[in-house]
């Protein structure tokens, strides 16, 4: 019977969609022939299709190479082609040259050719041909203010005066009057607040990724006090939960993995204990110029015991987690690969800046020149974060002081000193024989040891063979990736990034145009680290406040105040509400660097507290939401839709921290059967699940995960056919349905009873009326259907019949979204 579950849902799917709950992903039910809005296609190119491009195509069908004359860069080089004739066909993928490729289809030539496309990226671009192959102009700077200084996130952060506003009702914050002020400014008001229920799921959902249990709902409900919101969001700040979502959050940013992909994809072992540290850094509220400058120079910083100490040096592996090519031949170069990645995921993770181009050339569009490049480069080529360069190379990792580390290596090294002292009094005692027999007044130390009796030379052989088996076994002692002071030097510009031909030693700097004081001053003691993170946690810093709280804005309402949220240069966005985004920026200094204080003051404001459903006016007026006049309905992240699937159906394991890889340390994923042994079926938080770069978990690969080789503020969402036949068909999620059945078996006594409590656990609200008719309807249908057949009893058909319902409920809109 399970294999006729999938049409027996579909049903299900369309009886709930006739009783008005839209069914699975938007978009999909779109007829063929229907187009979507301009806006829409302007976004999904802009979010989902460019980024292939220039990842994958444009570096050989660009500007700068043509290859068989072809350029992907535009719509219009796109319909012309190369030799080979027009890369699309607007409307047909199937008979576009550009789809076959990626597709790696026998009848064309496959591109990429070293490596194809995941299945995500060729759904996107097949969407992106099929729906009209929408690629607006290039965001082209004027050239008289390519490399302007006087860019707007290169000033001075200013608290800006909060703006009256007409109708003051409407503003429950001074954040609100920012908003408002727009709004009003153009004729329009915003939403009216939303309900109980769905502000419960939405904040909840938002500050600990997991759906509100039905007790929870119900004590919000029946709260009436003024300060029963602030009292909940108080409540999921402080949960371990917090720390789980928003630590996830991060991750992104720092593009962390439990492996290193590219040529050698070995296990980064040790890397969990950074993942476990950012969770503890944000469930604390540690203060996040304090975060950075742990992740940045936290082995400079003093420490007052063993566990901060270990704290500190775990943080660094902010620096030591990227990508690394580790079988390169060429040292220099890998050295100089290595600095170039963290130096570009610092930039952009702290400051919104893309510094990686000026490896090779000045800056195209910021005021960054090649000499500011290797200034900074100065700092981190004189950080330690590998054992040694040889092939295959291998990354430094760092013991964690404590007591029983320290008793465990004087132990060892004591075995070792015991083996040496054996070594030595049996010498001096074979040569004092020795002496003694000659009677010829020669020194002990003039017999050499060739001479000494051949019983003796066997026990010494034995004996230095201990202390190598030792030397060459340490004890197992807990260690990090992590890095330390290396040789501290300036750095030469490399000609082209050619680490062969060197140009004049730049000394070690940050670049003036992000100075607004005296520039930092670094010596011959230091590598700079430390310097580096204070100048970038300054108050004066322009950068570093605006693009965190951005980020928090962004991770909140799904897009950033910027939207480029890695990109506040001159080819990132500009702010919607730029003296909003001073004023956010100014809060979070003044509260100490507090990110939870920054929560508060978002999520207690009525631009977050607004309905999702827009007026008239809105949706005419701004369609795309820039004024924030209404809740952004927004899709669940990978790990959301994951964990609340686990948690509906009363599995999910909350236990914290630890690694789940199933290889050792620097063991490779792939033997020779070319499989990953990597079990994800564990009813873990899905931030605890290995993240293997190049083999990402299947689940998270069909719900748009980020590269974990690069940091990423700013998460695509794409909506293709895969995602929905997952909720439909995967075995992880028929389990989930199966035990969610049993759940509601147990629990209630009827099945409206068993309805009711199954809508209120998945939706976090009551069935209408109409609802609980339709689905005891299906219910009778399918319990009739399942009772024909002599393979099932009737326990059996009940069971199965709970978990289709249970798995249309899942399968829904309403399920995986935020509305």
């Amino acid at each position: 019977m399970r294999s006729d579950c999938g049409a027996i849902i579909l049903r299900g799917l369309c009886l709930w969609m006739a009783v008005g709950i839209a069914a699975i992903f938007p978009g999909l039910g779109r007829a063929a022939d229907e187009s979507p809005s301009p806006e829409v296609a302007v976004r999904f190119f802009e979010t989902s299709v460019r980024p292939i491009l220039v990842e994958h195509c444009q570096k050989c069908h660009g500007a700068a190479k043509q290859w068989a004359g072809l350029r992907l860069d535009s719509r219009e080089a796109i319909l012309q082609g190369g030799e080979s004739g027009p890369a699309a066909v607007v409307g047909q993928p199937q008979e576009s040259r550009l789809i076959l490729a990626i597709q790696h289809d026998p009848n064309a030539s496959p591109m990429p050719p070293d490596a194809k496309l995941s299945d995500r990226e060729i759904a996107v671009l097949t969407q992106w041909v099929e729906q009209g192959l929408a690629f607006p102009a290039s965001a082209a700077v004027n050239d008289a203010r390519k490399r302007d200084p006087n860019h707007w996130s290169f000033q001075p952060i200013v608290d800006p005066p909060v703006p009256p506003v007409q109708n003051a009702d409407a503003a429950q914050s001074p954040l609100d009057r920012f908003i408002l002020s727009k709004l009003e400014a153009s004729h329009l008001q915003p939403t009216a607040p939303t309900d109980k229920r769905t502000l419960i799921r939405r904040v909840t959902f938002d500050l600990t990724g997991l759906p509100p249990t039905r007790e929870a709902v119900t004590t919000f409900l029946a709260d009436d006090h003024p300060d029963a919101y602030a009292r909940l969001v108080e409540e999921l700040l402080s949960s371990p939960a917090y720390g789980e979502r928003w630590g996830r959050h991060w991750l992104d940013v720092a593009r962390y993995a439990d492996s290193n992909g590219l040529d050698e994809n070995v296990a980064h072992g040790n890397a969990w204990r950074y993942r476990d540290y950012v969770i503890s850094a944000l469930n604390a509220d540690e203060p996040f110029d304090q975060f950075l400058t742990e992740q940045l120079a936290g082995d400079l910083l003093p420490a007052e015991d063993d566990a901060q100490r270990q704290r500190q040096l775990i943080a660094t592996g902010f620096l030591a987690i990227g990508p690394k090519v580790l079988a390169e031949v060429d040292a220099a170069k890998m050295q100089m690969d290595i600095v170039d990645e963290q130096l570009e995921t610092v930039g952009r993770a702290f400051m919104g800046m893309t510094f990686g181009c000026c490896r090779c050339h000045d800056h195209k569009f910021d005021p960054i020149s090649t000499a500011n490049y290797y200034g900074l480069a100065g700092i981190f080529k004189s950080t330690r974060a590998m054992e040694h360069y040889k092939k295959v190379a291998r990354w430094q990792e760092l013991p964690l002081p404590s007591p029983e580390t320290r008793a465990m290596l004087e132990a060892h090294a004591a075995q070792i000193a015991e083996k040496q002292l054996a070594i030595e009094s049996l010498i001096a005692s074979a040569r004092e024989t020795a002496l003694k027999a000659k009677m010829d007044g020669a020194q002990a130390t003039d017999i050499p040891e060739s001479e000494l009796p051949a019983a003796v030379q066997t026990q010494l052989a034995a004996l230095r063979k201990d202390v190598a088996q030792l030397e060459k076994s340490p004890p197992e002692i807990p260690t990090a990736m992590a890095v330390q002071e290396d040789v501290v030097a300036d750095v030469a510009i490399h000609i082209r990034g050619n680490p062969l031909k060197l140009g004049d030693v730049v000394p070690r700097h940050v670049p003036e145009v992000l100075s607004t004081g005296a520039q930092v001053q670094f010596d011959g003691t230091s590598s700079g680290r430390l310097k580096l993170a204070e100048w970038m946690t300054s108050p004066q810093h322009p950068l570093t406040a605006r693009v965190l709280v951005n980020r928090v804005w962004r991770w909140h309402f799904g897009r950033g105040i910027v939207a480029s949220t890695d990109n506040f240069g001159l080819l990132g966005d500009a702010p919607t509400h730029p003296e909003l985004l001073d004023w956010l920026a100014c809060r979070l200094l003044d509260s100490g660097w507090s990110i939870k204080s920054l929560h508060r003051l978002i999520v207690l404001s009525g631009t977050y507290q607004q309905s999702s459903q827009p007026t008239p006016e809105l949706l005419s007026a701004d369609p795309e939401n820039h004024f924030w006049g209404r809740f952004p309905v927004r899709r669940l992240e990978a790990e959301a839709i994951r964990d609340a699937l686990l948690t509906v159906s009363g599995q999910l394991d909350d236990s914290f921290g630890g690694s789940l890889l199933k290889v050792k340390n620097r063991a490779y994923f792939f033997d020779h059967t070319s499989k990953d042994l990597t079990d994800y079926n564990l009813p873990r938080r899905s931030v605890y699940l290995p993240i293997v770069r190049n083999n990402l978990y299947d689940v998270f690969q069909l719900l748009d995960y980020p590269d974990a080789a690069i940091p990423t503020g700013d998460r695509t969402t794409t909506t293709i056919a895969p995602q929905a036949l997952m909720l439909l068909n995967s075995e992880f999620v028929t389990q989930i349905s199966q035990a969610l059945a049993t759940r509601l078996l147990a629990e209630e006594s009827d099945d409206r009873g068993r309805l009711q409590s199954l809508i209120e656990q998945v939706y976090a609200r009551e069935p209408t009326e109409a609802e609980l008719s339709q689905l005891l309807s299906f219910l009778q249908e399918l319990q009739h259907e399942l009772s024909q057949s002599s393979e099932t009893t009737m326990a059996e058909g009940q069971q199965q019949a709970w978990a289709c319902v249970a798995q249309v409920l899942l399968a829904s809109n309403e399920f995986v979204y935020i509305q």
